[in-house]
């Protein structure tokens, strides 16, 4: 068994300071899913795209809209999300403190933000 905590793994920062970490992914021994938290400044959006697997989310802390090509969509702390196969989205911070959510996709989908 493995244990970590997200402030231990060194972030990677996207040029609009959105911070993503892989807290848990093959390089930990996990085969099949990788594990990442996503901190989204106030004001800012995860990237704009999409992809051939779904994923889930977990909201942590903060608030922001969840975008797709049909509209934007409140999401909280607590809040889960489940983003479908091929759905263009994004993720925006709609609030005044740093907006966080788990993020949970295949290992081939670790090479997308």
């Amino acid at each position: 068994m493995l244990i970590r905590r997200p402030e231990d793994v060194p972030p990677i920062t996207y040029k609009n300071g959105v911070q993503k970490r892989v807290v848990l992914g093959p390089q930990q021994g996990a085969p099949t899913f990788v594990l990442r938290t996503i901190d989204v400044p106030p004001g800012e959006a995860s990237p704009w795209h999409k992809h051939d697997w779904e994923h889930e989310m977990f909201v942590l802390a903060g608030e922001g809209m969840a975008i797709t090509e049909d509209g934007e969509r409140p999401t909280k702390c607590g809040d889960a999300v489940l983003v479908p196969p091929n759905e263009m989205h994004s993720f925006k911070n709609t609030g005044t403190d740093t907006f966080r959510f788990i993020c949970l996709v295949p290992t081939r989908g670790e090479d997308n933000p």
